[in-house]
């Protein structure tokens, strides 16, 4: 009977031992020295990166003598945020910007899905065309559009109107949203749109019922930026809406500050309030991101 004797793991150590200089880190392990200088690095830029959002937030809790002081424990108060609440028109602001900012998003993932999808599957005349022009309005400042846009909401009667507000911000979502869907379609093999129109499925039908789903990530993101470009714009939203019951965030906070000084106070506090819904929607696609991204590691 022959027998096969197996390297033995001790003598496989320690051949490996031998082929190491001695002194030498192994290769993939960081030194002491190099693992605590990043760890510095990392503590320190994530003090910088939560400094002024802690600022803030102690700041609203300070009443109005100790504001631009660092007395950030000195006299806590909810102060700043009952009389936000209650003195100004706040609500009003936070429900117009929900409104317009809903709709942008729910707007913006429509036609940005659909034009991606579009884009990427189908030939028709002019989507080269149309490709570039999308990617051209992205080149225009605020400054410059700004003028033509508001000559238009105020020929259509959508000054001082939410559904002006959703269309312009649909012009500056939608483009950048349409590239990046165009991009995660065309990662989706083109299999599963034979096997829908095998199954008697219409294009939307296919579109809807298996494509959609598996872009999931990028449904993700376009709904993040869609609603970021709505929530936390000041330019159009500032010219074209007058009024305490018609304007949103944006235009509402510059009711704190005018030409003799600022109230930190109600300012600082709403800044809380707002940087709430943003944060709620960043988690909700930040964890559709990674469950999307996920499952279609397993599937592949």
């Amino acid at each position: 009977m022959t027998t096969t004797n197996a390297p033995a793991p001790a003598a496989s150590s320690a051949r490996t031992a031998a082929r190491t200089p001695a002194g030498s880190p192994v290769r993939g392990r960081r030194s002491p020295l190099a693992s605590a200088g990043l760890h510095l690095t990392l503590l320190a830029a994530s003090l910088i990166a939560v400094f002024p959002v802690l600022w803030v937030l102690l700041t609203s809790l300070k009443p109005a003598s100790y504001a631009t002081t660092t007395d950030f424990v000195r006299e806590t108060t909810l102060q700043n945020y009952t009389k936000l609440l209650q003195d100004t028109a706040f609500l009003t602001w936070f429900g117009n910007s929900l409104l317009v900012a809903g709709l942008t998003t729910v707007l913006g993932v429509f036609v940005a899905a659909t034009t991606g999808y579009a884009v990427s599957r189908f030939r028709f005349p002019g989507k080269r065309g149309l490709m570039w022009t999308l990617l051209i309005t992205q080149m225009f400042p605020v400054a410059v559009l700004i003028v033509p846009i508001y000559n238009i909401m105020a020929n259509l009667g959508l000054l001082n109107q939410p559904a002006g507000l959703v269309i312009t911000y649909l012009t500056i979502a939608v483009p950048f949203c349409a590239w990046m869907m165009k991009g995660f379609f065309d990662t989706i093999p083109r299999e599963i749109d034979e096997s829908g129109q095998v199954d008697g499925l219409t294009p939307f039908g296919t579109f809807w019922r298996l494509i959609l789903p598996l872009a999931r990530p990028g449904i993700a993101v376009t709904a993040f930026y869609s609603f970021i470009t709505a929530w936390g714009e000041v330019a159009y939203a500032s010219a074209f809406m007058v009024g305490d019951e018609n304007l949103t965030l944006a235009g509402g906070l510059q009711k704190f500050v005018n030409q003799y000084g600022a109230q930190w106070g109600p300012m600082t506090a709403a800044s809380v309030l707002i940087a709430i819904p943003a944060a709620v929607v960043f988690l909700f696609a930040q964890r559709h991101l990674v469950t999307g991204v996920s499952a279609g590691a397993v599937k592949g």
